[in-house]
């Protein structure tokens, strides 16, 4: 007996075979472009994640997926599918990084239960009434990423607490808020109904059983939002358990048992088991990163070496990076941020700049555990889980600048594992008090060293971006 997890991400689609002990048995992933039509927009359009789950499908043994006996989802937090009435997609899905509704923020005045951005459902919807209207007067449904899907494979049309809340259309609780989509001129038929992320959510029809070589009538599960299904997967299950997740962007999940309260610059979501979270969301990890090793025309493993490898001298003191290429929201709640070194000298070299990168995405992280710890959380080790955060200096530079102590999650697709699990819970398989038991295995692999000269770069930082704030212009409103 297993169960299959579907992640669908927002540069990549993975899937991963978990057996009936919580053991990941197989995995496979397929990755794909965003689509940026016009400046500012980001977009997928949804044949392209059905090409990416079959291609991923084919790549799992087809014996183990003969074995499946229910599949759960994980999806990209925020964004929209605008559908007809038979679940068909009638324009490209709209993603988190899309910036097109930032000149309609307004519409959502403070306060607001949770911090709001242009890429959410909410201001994306908003912009579609506004703008295309003819795509608002075709649309039947509008779906988070993953339930779309689910719809595809035969699924019920339902979405859960853990997406619903982070739409900016529905209470922390993640119940629609009806005063608010009539304020906003959005159908409330739109929405769809709730039920939890573990609860049956349809079967698996023929067709699709046909294109994925599984069995026809397998459970679905509703799923939830990639975050939560992260740190299911990575075995947060008690209050205080916290992880730190580092991909295109950057999580800081800390688990509660009741709703924390409403905090500047944080998230207050609920979580996929029985359980609410707070999150520092960071923009600006991966994709800093990556974007400066090619300013810099870095191969990575020449990127790591000279920015951590030469016995201190790659540190300058007075060099800072900002990393805000794409704005930021924990905790400066600005979508206009940008970032740049400042403190360049001719005796700078390109590790210099690269170690100043590494520190400044490091930095922008711990600026984020601060808004955490300010709320009420103190947080002194954090699970660790991520494509980005596999390197030794890295890790070791993370722990250093966030003051914890790191614990590498030994499960390489946490989203997915945790999607799979969700399925285990909807066949019955599995019940709430099992999750504890299904915690992965972690192994400490850093901690911090008191680094007195790091803190003083790091109090820079946290100065220098003060300095500049009033430079960043408000991106144009299309």
């Amino acid at each position: 007996m297993s169960f299959l997890g579907i992640d669908l991400g927002t540069g990549s689609l993975k899937l991963a075979i978990v057996d009936d002990d919580g053991r990941e048995t197989a995995a496979a992933s397929v990755a794909y472009a965003i689509e940026t039509p016009h400046p500012g927009w980001a977009e997928t359009a949804v044949d392209t994640w059905w090409r990416a789950l079959c291609e991923a499908a084919a790549r799992l043994p087809a014996q183990q997926r003969e074995g499946v006996e229910a599949i759960g989802f994980s999806g990209q937090m925020h964004g929209v599918v605008l559908t007809d009435e038979h679940g068909r997609a009638i324009r490209p899905a709209m993603l988190w990084p899309d910036t097109r509704a930032v000149g309609l923020l307004g519409e959502w005045p403070a306060p607001q239960p949770n911090p709001v951005a242009p890429g959410m459902a909410g201001p994306l919807l908003r912009w579609i009434v506004r703008y295309e209207p003819q795509s608002a007067r075709a649309a039947r449904w509008a779906l988070q990423p993953k339930d779309w899907l689910r719809v595809a494979l035969g699924g019920a049309v339902q979405t859960d607490p853990s997406d619903a809340c982070a739409t900016a259309l529905a209470d922390p609780a993640g119940v629609w808020d009806r005063a608010q989509l009539a304020r906003l001129e959005l159908p409330p038929a739109w929405f769809a109904p709730l039920a939890l992320s573990y609860a049956a959510g349809g079967t698996l029809k023929r067709e699709a059983a046909a294109a994925l070589g599984l069995r026809a009538g397998i459970v679905l599960a509703t799923g939830g939002a990639d975050t939560p299904c992260a740190a299911l997967g990575s075995g947060l299950a008690a209050e205080g358990d916290a992880l730190l997740t580092t991909g295109t962007g950057g999580q800081i999940v800390v688990l509660a048992d009741e709703a924390p309260a409403a905090a500047r610059g944080l998230h207050r979501y609920r979580a996929v088991s029985d359980h609410w979270y707070r999150m520092a969301a960071m923009q600006n990890v991966g994709v800093a990163l990556e974007t400066v090793r090619g300013w810099l025309s870095y191969p990575w493993a020449d990127a790591y070496r000279d920015a951590f490898d030469s016995a201190g001298a790659a540190v300058a003191p007075g060099l800072t990076f900002l990393p805000y290429l794409t704005g930021e929201r924990t905790p400066w709640l600005n979508p206009a941020a940008r970032g740049g070194w400042m403190g360049l000298a001719l005796g700078h070299t390109r590790g210099t700049m690269m170690r100043a990168a590494f520190e400044g995405v490091a930095f922008s992280l711990r600026a984020g555990l601060e808004a955490i710890r300010a709320s009420g959380a103190p947080v002194t080790s954090l699970r660790l889980a991520g494509g980005g955060s596999v390197d030794a200096r890295w890790r070791q530079l993370l722990a250093d600048a966030l003051d914890v102590e790191l614990h590498a999650v030994d499960c390489p697709n946490a989203a997915a594992r945790g999607a799979a699990i969700l399925g285990g819970l909807a066949s019955g398989h599995w019940h709430a008090g099992d999750l504890a038991a299904l915690a992965p295995g972690a192994t400490r692999v850093a901690g911090p060293q008191n680094d007195t000269a790091l803190a003083g770069r790091y109090a820079r930082f946290m100065d220098l971006y003060g300095r500049v704030e009033d430079w960043f212009a408000a991106p144009h409103a299309e």
